[in-house]
Order: structure tokens, then sequence, then C-alpha cells
């Protein structure tokens, strides 16, 4: 009985820590790109289905994926900057 205690106890205590990874991958806010694209596009007067529309929303897929892999790049280069400089806070 206490042995199942002491398990569950640890569980407990190591749930939080792997929660936290589950985030790890997940896109960060990106300022101008939360509003909804069909929103936006519509917004500057693009109907939908129209050659403008999808320009519109290619542009903004593309602009959040060249976001995303700035800030991903950024992390990895934090990485090794204290990679290359362990004594350097």
């Amino acid at each position: 009985m206490c042995m199942k205690s002491t398990h569950l106890l640890a569980l407990l205590l190591v749930a939080p820590l792997l929660a936290g990874c589950l985030e790890r991958g997940e896109a960060p806010p990106l300022n101008s790109l939360n509003e909804d694209d069909d929103t936006f596009c519509r917004a500057n007067n693009a109907k939908v289905g129209s050659p403008e529309y999808v320009a519109c929303r290619k542009d903004r897929d593309a602009q959040r994926a060249h976001a995303a892999a700035r800030a991903d790049q950024a992390q990895r280069d934090l990485g090794q900057y204290m990679l290359d400089h362990p004594n350097h806070p």
C-alpha cells in the first residue's frame, strides 16, 4: 500500500514537468497574424473564391510560416550560443 502511494506521489510530481514538453513545437502567437485569415482577407474587399482572396490567403500562410521559421531559428541560435558560452549567463 505504501509503495503504491509513493508511485502515485512521484507521478503527481513529474506530471507537470511532462506537460510542459507537450507544448514544445507549438507556434507562439504572432502579433499581426492572430486575426482570422478569412476575416482579414474579406476586410480587404476580397470576395471568397476570387483570385485576390486566394492570393491573400496564400500570402497570410507564407507570412505565418516565415514568422514561425524565424522564431525557430532564433531559438536554435540561442541554444547554440548557450552551448558555445557555458560560463556566460
